[in-house]
């Protein structure tokens, strides 16, 4: 049974209500969502375009980095340095069991602050969804600036014109917000990186209580200063 605290005005939260909505969706799903999408090709296909344009040893930093697969797994076995941050307890647990290669850490990382020109390479694949849309951009202009001039990210979603959707996700409650495909790119220019390839796919996740999906996986390098 979770914990309870006493919140003012004589109201028990539980610490799920305390926790980030994507933290209580992630720990519940676990290993089943690595499950539903580790055949994802598109997913695959964008790694591999990630991993061939990086030099080995390069930093990355994982954004939503889940179970650990196949995104770290990847890129460690391609011999490149990975810090993944989740917020969710489970996805950091497993992911940490599973590629231990990897360095992973339990945040929320809209309160994380980077240093200019960190990273080489920023993975953000479809962490964003449960963000506003205000939250989506500044992350993003966040990240951009944490890569070196000439760095690569990428960015992937579910390319719709939703805000603050309720909806069912592998029979997880959730509440949704994205982009319509051309807005998404658009939030990435703004952000001081230039789209290099922009890949559209569509995936049915492999779990009876999901439906298929709009992939958008756009492949970015931050412009120079």
């Amino acid at each position: 049974m979770p914990g309870t605290c006493r919140a003012t005005g004589g109201v028990d939260v539980t610490e799920e209500d305390r926790r980030a909505p994507a933290a209580v969706v992630f720990d519940a799903l676990g290993l089943d969502y690595e499950k539903a999408f580790v055949s994802s090709e598109g997913h695959r296909a964008s790694l591999q375009w990630l991993s061939e344009r990086l030099e080995p040893g390069s930093r990355v930093l994982d954004v939503g980095s889940g179970t650990g697969r196949p995104t770290a797994r990847t890129l460690t076995e391609s011999g490149h340095r990975v810090l993944g941050v989740d917020v969710s307890p489970v996805m950091v647990e497993l992911a940490s069991r599973q590629v231990p290669e990897a360095e992973f850490r339990l945040a929320d990382i809209r309160e994380l602050v980077w240093k200019d020109a960190e990273f080489d390479a920023v993975c953000v694949y479809f962490s964003l969804l449960q963000m506003s849309r205000a939250e989506q951009s500044e992350l993003v202009r966040a990240l951009a600036r944490a890569l070196r001039p000439g760095g690569l990210a990428v960015l992937a979603t579910v390319p719709l014109d939703v805000e603050g959707v309720d909806g069912i996700f592998m029979g997880q409650p959730v509440r949704l917000t994205s982009y319509s495909a051309e807005d998404f790119t658009t939030v990435a220019t703004e952000a001081g990186l230039t789209v290099l390839a922009a890949e559209h796919a569509t995936f049915s996740p492999a779990h009876p209580d999901a439906v298929p999906e709009p992939h958008l996986f756009l492949h970015c390098r931050r412009d120079a200063d």
